[in-house]
């Protein structure tokens, strides 16, 4: 590996670990319940008490109906598998404010996971750019670890295959699964891939984007080379303008809920309001 094109985070390690866990803890604050749809408890109906039963349990709607006790009846918990798919691709090592687009998502995923873990939802792991990572879901936090401190090396000249990974990883997805994807979607093939894979999944999309990409705008035109594919582009700094719009505006009419994130801006608090409030039916743009 050529090691002028391979870089690292600027945090040691117990600093990232550190950072990661203060991540974690600020998405669990304040609930009993998972953000992430990982557990949940449904009623199912009321069954006559027996000796024995929690008194918590009595049903007291149907026991005054009845005249007789009646205790509720729920469906056992279900786990639901949640997968980070990370984007490491090149154009996501873009940094006009520490730690950038990719040190930000590595630790957001991070965050994610152990707050998942927490409340007992097996995580695994799916790289989006050149490098071969896939991390079957587990319990293990010795494992989140490796991969969390694995990905921490980055390189400037990979390439994004976020909607062929997409594609790849929808087929092994024996039963419903929870797929949070961290990137920048500058992936063409992404949106596809997302719409196929939302069909039978639940998704939640995080954008990053670098404040330094929104100054193009006034820029006018420009030659310039994608870090990804190597290939020349003549653009214009108008077009610009609208990139994150025209996403956000696809995102939304493909039913994928998105949350918006900038390097150098807070947004913590958003970011837990959006993953508690989300689900259901009700999907709704979050920036």
């Amino acid at each position: 590996m050529d090691a002028t094109l391979q870089h690292c985070d600027p945090l040691d390690s117990r600093q990232f670990h550190l950072a990661v866990k203060r991540l974690a803890d600020s998405l669990s604050y304040g609930t009993d319940k998972s953000p992430f749809l990982g557990q949940g408890i449904e009623y199912v109906q009321s069954r006559r008490y027996e000796p024995g039963d929690p008194v918590k349990s009595i049903d007291w709607r149907v026991t005054a109906r009845t005249g007789k006790a009646h205790v509720k009846q729920f469906e056992t918990p279900k786990q639901m598998p949640v997968w980070l798919v990370v984007d490491t691709s090149a154009s996501m090592a873009l940094a006009s404010h520490p730690p950038g687009k990719y040190g930000l998502a590595l630790q957001v995923a991070g965050g994610i996971a152990l707050a998942c873990l927490d409340r007992v939802s097996p995580v695994g792991v799916l790289g989006a750019g050149g490098r071969d990572l896939v991390v079957q879901p587990s319990l293990s936090r010795d494992v989140l670890l490796q991969w969390l401190h694995s990905l921490r090396t980055y390189r400037f000249d990979e390439p994004t295959n976020l909607g062929q990974r997409l594609l790849a990883l929808e087929p092994s997805l024996r039963q419903r699964s929870l797929l949070v994807v961290l990137s920048d979607f500058h992936d063409p093939d992404a949106l596809a891939a997302l719409k196929l894979v939302g069909a039978r999944h639940d998704c939640i999309c995080l954008i990053f984007r670098d404040p330094a990409e929104d100054q193009l705008s006034g820029a006018g035109l420009f030659r310039g080379r994608e870090v990804e594919s190597g290939r020349e582009v003549l653009s214009h700094g108008r077009r610009m303008l609208s990139t994150t719009e025209n996403l956000s505006e696809s995102l939304k009419k493909a039913s994928l809920d998105h949350f918006l994130i900038q390097p150098g801006t807070p947004f913590l608090g958003r970011l837990r309001h959006f993953l508690r409030s989300r689900g259901g039916v009700s999907r709704r743009n979050r920036q």
